[in-house]
């Protein structure tokens, strides 16, 4: 493919046979590292990725203090959770749902029907009973998640489900403590049932809170309005790091042919360098379909890579190196699935899977360097001084490198994978009929070209004169004399030479001479 490098790597590799083959290799290794290493690696830096994805979530907001690189992505969540008051337990406790529920449990008590939600037993008409925030009231009160989605946490609190009735020891024990660290320090005191009933009990209330929360949040405009516009944000990003990655590698590839010839002062080859660059510039902008092309696929995957990472996150947290990784496999997948599904160069069916089994491989070559990097950044020696963050990208571009070249290379020197793509070829789809009519236009357009290659005006006269020689013999048909009168002004004309020289009846009586036709 012009628009995709991996994609059609190997079928443009054909070493001259007067270079020696590690040479060609190694000049195909170059151009293949850069066209795919360039954007993932030396152009990353026009992505800002974020430790947590781009998008508050209710999980990530609630890692802000426990884990050290966790951040609000929006000041105005961070300002809401910071405005949200010091815990009133009056306010809580006088809540209006606070109150319905005591009346509900007083007279079920007054009725001999209570039973204690802890305990499992049977609570006397008049025993002292209390109301238990099974979630407690000060942890939904201080907890970012129920901030992030606009919820009063009065309401959470004196729900239902979360508001339980038990007796007067329990509750006064548990204070504000999560069931797990009231059990972890009280549970000798109760039996195996008790503690069970218990967990069930906090189980029940808590998922009905977080589904409350996630209901409410992921459903807001709020998050939707961020979602967006992250998508957006790294989509373009994405793009324009695709598209620079082109302009740079053409600009590379212009100073290097520039600086060819050797044996040059500093300053020619500061000119050369200024000139290549120019050149670089001037190819690159003759590729500007090519480039729009890398830009929309570059939105594309960078949209993808962002809705994913947001989606994780709302559920764990992925760090850096995930999210980079995230984004150059959407950057293959949309590659690969621009090959297989509009298939642009009308490849045959064997072509384009081998196409996209390119890009694929060049695409994971690339991850498995990330990887690597990031490995090599994790055991300490990125922090050697002057040369750590260097080795660390070297490790990932050279591995990146190595590994995609060479497996590009084993799959267009397999010859169980020449005999798949040719049988694969075989299938007839509709980009067999194109490459027919595509040669049938071919040699249409080369037969146009060598006819227009004639002189208009030559052609013309010489058609003229032609045209009047016959004119002049039908003329003279039926006068034998003037016929052969005609025929000798023609061949004159015409500039015709004969096969015979001088009289052609003296000529013929002699046995020695021949007719020479030329």
């Amino acid at each position: 493919m012009e628009s995709t490098f991996v994609a059609n790597v190997g079928r443009d590799f054909n070493p001259d046979p007067r270079v020696e083959v590690r040479s060609s290799f190694w000049d195909q290794l170059e151009r293949t590292m850069l066209e795919i290493l360039v954007p993932s690696f030396g152009l990353d830096g026009l992505i800002r990725d974020q430790y947590g994805g781009d998008v508050d979530t209710i999980h990530s907001v609630r890692q802000v203090g426990k884990d050290s690189e966790m951040t609000y992505k929006s000041d105005a969540h961070r300002q809401a959770y910071d405005a949200r008051g010091q815990y009133d337990s009056s306010a809580y406790h006088s809540d209006a749902g606070y109150i319905e529920r005591n009346r509900e449990i007083s007279e079920a008590k007054k009725a001999g029907k209570l039973i204690d939600s802890y305990t499992g037993e049977k609570v006397p008409r008049n025993g002292k009973i209390d109301l238990d925030h099974v979630v407690s009231a000060k942890e939904i009160h201080d907890d970012p998640g129920r901030v992030l989605a606009g919820l009063r946490g009065e309401d959470l609190a004196n729900s239902p489900e979360n508001l339980q009735p038990t007796n007067r020891h329990t509750n006064r024990s548990k204070k504000a403590e999560s069931m797990d660290d009231f059990l972890a320090r009280r549970g000798d005191e109760y039996t195996d049932k008790q503690k069970a009933l218990m967990r069930n009990r906090d189980d029940t209330a808590r998922k009905c809170y977080e589904s409350r929360l996630a209901y409410t949040y992921y459903r807001s405009p709020d998050f939707w309005t961020h979602t967006v516009a992250a998508a957006g944000s790294v989509g373009i990003q994405m793009g324009l790091r695709q598209a620079t990655g082109l302009v740079l590698t053409e600009v590379w590839f212009a100073v290097r042919e520039k600086l060819s010839v050797t044996g040059r002062s500093l300053k020619t080859m500061l000119f050369d360098i200024a000139d290549g660059v120019s050149l670089g510039i001037c190819r690159a902008k003759e590729k500007y379909a090519q480039i729009l092309s890398r830009f929309g696929e570059g939105v594309v995957s960078g949209v993808l890579s962002s809705l994913t990472t947001t989606l994780c996150n709302i559920f764990t947290t992925t760090a850096k190196n995930m999210v980079r990784v995230l984004r150059q496999s959407y950057a293959s997948v949309v590659q690969a699935g621009k090959v297989l599904l509009f298939n642009p160069d009308n490849l045959l069916f064997g072509d384009r899977l081998l196409a996209a089994l390119k890009v694929l491989v060049a695409g994971a070559s690339v991850v498995v360097g990330i990887l690597l990097s990031e490995a090599v950044a994790a055991s300490g020696l990125a922090a050697v001084p002057g040369v750590g963050e260097l080795l660390v990208t070297f490790t990932g571009v050279f591995a990146s490198g190595v590994l995609s070249c060479t497996l590009l290379y084993a799959l267009d020197s397999c010859d169980i994978v020449k005999k798949a793509v040719a049988s694969l070829n075989k299938f007839h789809t509709i980009e067999t009929d194109i490459a027919f009519y595509r040669g049938q236009a071919d040699a249409f357009e080369a037969q146009v070209a060598k006819q227009l290659a004639y002189d208009l005006e030559d052609f013309k006269k010489e058609t003229e004169s032609y045209a009047n020689a016959a004119h002049r013999l039908m003329q003279a048909e039926n006068d034998p004399i003037a016929l052969n009168g005609v025929l000798r002004d023609i061949i004159n004309e015409k500039g015709i030479a004969l096969p015979y020289e001088g009289d052609f009846n003296s000529f013929m009586s002699c046995k020695k001479n021949a007719l020479h036709f030329s």
